[in-house]
């Protein structure tokens, strides 16, 4: 649906988790010298100001990226994350901007790197074209992602890694996205795919996982942040990531990363987990 707008929800809890995650998979492939694409199938406005009035009625980056702002002492899983974030707001003492995975993955690009950016929001893509200016590494493609994707499948350097973040406004967004995973892998099996999911409807959200565990794919894991218990009643109680062919390490980074985000997010109720799911 064309209503859902991120800026709303900008630098909240789940946005830490997921860039911190995304920047830390980026990070771990780029050890190897050969190029890679980065294909974001809801790649969002790019960045977004934090004092604009989508992010004013909700403050939602108040408990998420505000919490870390001001964070001097860090573990290097989380360093890399809050450096960007500030490398965003340059020039500004005040956490004022708050960049999207586009703008995050721009800050880290090599030479040799490419990024796919999918965007079906009119307004939105406009904004992220505006923000690229006919950047030589970065295709920005107007329409749905899900489909977008498979046809970019598989990609010429034969390395990529591949960001699925819908709303997930319509119910059968959990079945559509489960399914185009399971055809993206076999187009593209080695790829690393980082699938983000909110948690309103626990069983909504399982049986989306399930089928996703259920396809004969190896190696998934899932890293997941609860702010509260579930409670069908209150919104989006937790989010989480569920990796396909995670880097070496991933596991690890993201584990000693949830250690040190739980406290500081300062929801006594809250709770973590990094397990994996399917095995080798």
């Amino acid at each position: 649906m064309l209503s859902y707008r991120h800026g709303y929800h900008a630098g909240n809890y789940a946005d830490v988790l997921k860039h911190a995650v995304l920047l830390q998979a980026l990070s771990l492939l780029q050890k190897k010298d050969k190029g890679l694409v980065y294909i974001d199938t809801h790649a969002g406005a790019g960045g977004y100001s934090l004092n604009d009035e989508f992010a004013e009625k909700t403050g939602e980056y108040r408990d998420g990226v505000g919490r870390l702002w001001s964070q001097n002492q860090l573990p290097e899983s989380l360093q890399l994350y809050l450096d960007n974030v500030r490398h965003f707001n340059e020039n500004h003492q005040e956490l004022g901007f708050y960049p999207g995975s586009p703008a995050l993955i721009d800050m880290n690009l090599r030479p040799q790197d490419r990024m796919v950016l999918h965007e079906l929001h009119p307004t939105d893509q406009q904004l992220l074209t505006e923000y690229f200016d006919q950047d030589p590494q970065v295709k920005i493609v107007e329409g749905d992602g899900l489909k977008g994707l498979l046809a970019a499948l598989p990609p010429k350097e034969r390395r990529g890694l591949v960001l699925i973040d819908p709303s997930y406004e319509i119910k059968t967004d959990y079945q559509l996205v489960a399914e185009t995973l399971i055809r993206a892998y076999r187009k593209f099996a080695t790829g690393v795919y980082l699938l983000w999911y909110p948690v309103v409807q626990r069983q909504q959200t399982e049986a989306m996982l399930a089928r996703l565990k259920e396809s004969g794919i190896r190696r998934q894991l899932r890293i997941e942040q609860s702010i509260r218990p579930d409670n069908d009643e209150f919104g989006m109680t937790a989010a989480g990531l569920w990796v396909i062919n995670p880097p070496w390490q991933l596991d690890n980074i993201a584990a000693e990363m949830l250690a040190t985000l739980q406290p500081m997010l300062q929801q006594p109720n809250g709770s973590y987990r990094v397990t994996w799911e399917v095995g080798e």
